[in-house]
């Protein structure tokens, strides 16, 4: 994902919000909604410019950067306009708590608002900074200081476990051993500079394929 130039919204309708459009506020990678605010033509530069999400607030009168005092900043990695270019959508990496009550998400706790499938780019992002940041405690980081080879290794020792529970294990079990191999899996795609994003985005693209394929054999 990447900035647009803001120049790239002259189209925008300003006039039906008297200069404001609202911004759905969005985690980029697991697509959950953190919070809703409002942008007026300045606040939109600002944020693309600086790649910190700023908006303008209502009740201040002023242009107000999320996380300006708490350092709970939203990184922008995306922002685009509906249909009707009368609303945004900012797709961010949160620098902690979105919600000024300290929660995840303005609208309830992560559990409430997350979908289950969203846990996978949170999982994704942890292994991620385990890689750069190397602590010492972690099975992580052992993992990644044992090599490349010892990691793919790892991987085929937790495909073979997970086939065989699949085989002649009840469900927990084979829960477990595929929890293993899709954990270690992610370590390895790491350890060679990938994420579980690229994976997703090779399906898609395959899926896309195949539709396409069906059309034009039907």
């Amino acid at each position: 994902m990447t900035i647009m130039d803001f120049n790239d919204f002259s189209c925008l309708d300003w006039n039906k919000g008297d200069g404001l459009l609202p911004v759905i506020v969005q985690h980029w990678q697991s697509g959950e909604v953190l919070m809703l605010g409002y942008m007026n033509s300045e606040a939109l530069a600002q944020t693309c410019r600086s790649g910190r999400v700023t908006f303008f607030s209502r009740s201040k009168q002023r242009l107000w950067t999320k996380g300006e005092r708490s350092g709970h900043v939203l990184l922008l990695k995306a922002i685009s306009c509906d249909c009707d270019a009368d609303t945004l959508l900012a797709r961010v990496q949160p620098q902690g708590p979105t919600c000024h009550r300290g929660s995840f998400s303005c609208f309830g706790q992560r559990d409430e608002v997350r979908p289950v499938i969203s846990f996978l780019a949170e999982l994704d992002t942890l292994v991620r900074r385990r890689h750069a940041e190397l602590p010492v405690e972690s099975y992580t980081s052992q993992l990644f200081a044992s090599g490349l080879r010892r990691m793919a290794q790892k991987v085929g020792e937790e495909g073979v476990e997970t086939a065989l529970a699949a085989m002649v294990q009840d469900d927990d079990s084979l829960l477990g051993e595929a929890s293993d191999l899709l954990f270690h899996l992610i370590v390895l795609l790491r350890a060679r500079g990938l994420g579980l994003s690229q994976v997703v985005a090779v399906l898609a693209q395959r899926h896309g394929q195949r539709q396409v394929v069906q059309k034009n054999t039907t």
